[in-house]
């Protein structure tokens, strides 16, 4: 019988990584995998090279395609646990919620307690689109473990590929607003530049022109600091870090970002300073234009009256 697959990957190994172990090259490249989930791929020969399995102590040459096959859960039940929801808006097809910094929007392999899934499951029940299989029931889009704000979230398949087209065709507003170091020269603008994952540190993504996807953020100046601006953002693209990427790009990371920041960083704010602040979509049932905006949190708004914000 054919092995069924969740998702399978093809990965690119460069010649910078000749003589990486292939446990710890994968490790590198799915960083939201525990490093035991991917060993078992490699013990059921799951990751192959020219349809070849590898053993976990294989060491790359370079210049190699490997094929990384991720097969479907197997019984995999996700607890629903009651954890308090900031719930902005609910009706029959979706909810809207505003994510508290410092949590994980849904379980991963070796960490399937108190993301937003799991009080989700709770709240919502079985009331939750399937598209994204068991481990993302409900999700449509994400944002980062310590980027707080509005996430919206399918509640049936018809809602959710619905919301996910108006995604894909770039008429879902997504405003952001951030503290940045520094500040851009212009008082708004638009930044199109395209994002791939960094060949240097794979957990990382980069601006680049290879194995790249096309990035638009517009940004506007709200309020400058001494070394630091206050600006708002909103999205024509979803990549993976996009603002924090773009930023750091322009000499300007998003204060408190441990990946893309200055090396010493702001550890009061625990993570980045960013915040997904407004939210705008066509309801899939009534097809009216609905807008919902979140305050910026008390650590946010903290930190700009650290700056001299009165």
């Amino acid at each position: 019988m054919n092995q069924e697959f969740e998702s399978v990957k093809t990965i690119e190994c460069l010649d910078s990584d000749q003589g990486k172990r292939l446990d710890k090259f994968l490790s590198e490249i799915f960083p939201e995998r525990t490093r035991s989930s991917l060993q078992k791929l490699l013990e059921s020969g799951n990751v192959l090279l020219q349809d070849k399995p590898l053993p976990k102590n294989y060491k790359l040459k370079g210049a190699e395609m490997l094929v990384v096959q991720f097969p479907m859960p197997r019984e995999l039940t996700i607890n629903a646990q009651d954890i308090p929801l900031e719930i902005v808006y609910e009706d029959a097809d979706l909810l809207v919620v505003n994510k508290p910094k410092g949590m994980v929007v849904h379980p991963a392999p070796g960490n399937y307690e108190g993301t937003l899934v799991n009080a989700l499951l709770y709240h919502c029940g079985d009331s939750l689109s399937g598209i994204n299989g068991v481990i993302r029931p409900g999700i449509v889009h994400r944002i980062d473990k310590d980027t707080s704000g509005l996430l919206m979230v399918a509640k049936n398949d018809k809602a959710h590929l619905f919301l996910a087209e108006q995604i894909k065709e770039h008429s879902f507003l997504r405003e952001y607003e951030a503290v940045v170091y520094h500040a851009p020269k212009e008082e708004s603008g638009e930044i199109d530049l395209p994002i791939g994952r960094s060949k240097a540190d794979r957990k990382k993504m980069c601006v680049t022109d290879q194995n790249s996807k096309p990035a638009v953020t517009y940004f506007e100046v709200l309020e400058r600091f001494s070394g630091f601006s206050h600006l708002r953002f909103r999205l024509k693209t979803g990549r993976t870090h996009q603002i924090r990427v773009h930023m750091a790009y322009l000499g300007c990371p998003v204060a408190g970002d441990p990946v893309y920041g200055p090396k010493k960083v702001i550890t009061s704010l625990q993570g980045q300073c960013l915040h997904a602040k407004k939210l705008g979509f066509v309801h899939p049932t009534t097809k009216e234009w609905m807008e919902f905006d979140s305050p910026l949190p008390e650590y946010f708004q903290a930190f700009l009256r650290g700056l001299g914000r009165k």
